[in-house]
């Protein structure tokens, strides 16, 4: 997403915990560029002491901010009988309060924006999930998480529009080949593999099909098809508080 909206043009804020990581996708974009417009920052999304430096940070280098992308996430996949405590709230910490923590400072931030004109429109976007629409066997954790997003983002859209900030979320189906999937050692197939939430599955390619077969399309979500939700979600000036599938077809809304 950093990539697709930098090409695009944008100034773009690289917000990860590792910050080493955001500083070299920053000076490589830059570099490639011949300008700078991507800057890197150093977040933790379940401390409000750092989110709120994060969007300081932001005021103080730009002096404003018109999307907030919160894309921070985890996922721990385990039978509700069997998944510790510790492993639910991590999950649910990242995916649910992280949102929470990051819009909470960003709207101050887009308050100030829109309040000499109050024609200003700004937009707040939480990456979902198609697990946020529909429930996810041995998956309850961030299911349950991703669910409690879209509550958030409808009840935020509800508050914050009297500042022209929009609030939505995108639902993305499963990026099949990117590293949260296909990482061998802790990607999603194999855990998904060990848990057995793939009946008669015996390797990680048997998990891929079955996952492939679930989705109309016959293929996983990508990055391109996120950001151009994205794009949509920005330039309509008419909704707010939505959850727009990216899915492949495989989640239908009625």
């Amino acid at each position: 997403m950093v990539r697709e909206l930098f090409a695009a043009g944008a100034y773009v804020y690289i917000a990860d915990m590792n910050v080493a990581g955001a500083e070299s996708l920053a000076s490589e974009l830059n570099e490639k560029a011949g300008s700078t417009r991507a800057f890197a920052l150093e977040v933790n999304v379940t401390d409000e002491n750092s989110v709120e430096a994060m969007l300081d940070s932001v005021a103080k280098t730009t002096g404003g901010l018109d999307i907030l992308i919160s894309n921070a996430g985890v996922l721990k996949a385990g039978s509700v009988k069997e998944m510790t405590l510790r492993d639910f709230k991590f999950v649910t910490d990242v995916d649910y309060t992280g949102f929470f923590i990051c819009t909470k400072f960003a709207a101050r931030l887009l308050e100030v924006q829109n309040a000499p004109s109050g024609e200003y429109f700004s937009d707040i976007i939480g990456i979902s999930s198609k697990s946020g629409l529909e429930g996810s066997n041995k998956n309850g954790a961030y299911a349950g998480a991703k669910f409690g997003s879209l509550g958030l983002t409808q009840s935020f859209a509800l508050e914050l529009v009297t500042d022209n900030i929009k609030v939505n979320s995108i639902c993305p189906g499963n990026f099949l080949d990117g590293p949260l999937w296909s990482d061998p050692d802790r990607g999603l197939f194999v855990q998904y593999l060990n848990a057995g939430k793939v009946p008669g599955a015996k390797t990680v390619a048997d998990v891929r099909k079955f996952y492939e077969d679930k989705v109309p399309m016959k293929r996983g979500c990508r990055t391109e098809d996120v950001v151009k939700a994205i794009y949509y979600i920005v330039d309509q000036k008419y909704e707010t508080g939505q959850a727009v599938p990216v899915t492949g077809g495989q989640v239908m809304l009625n």
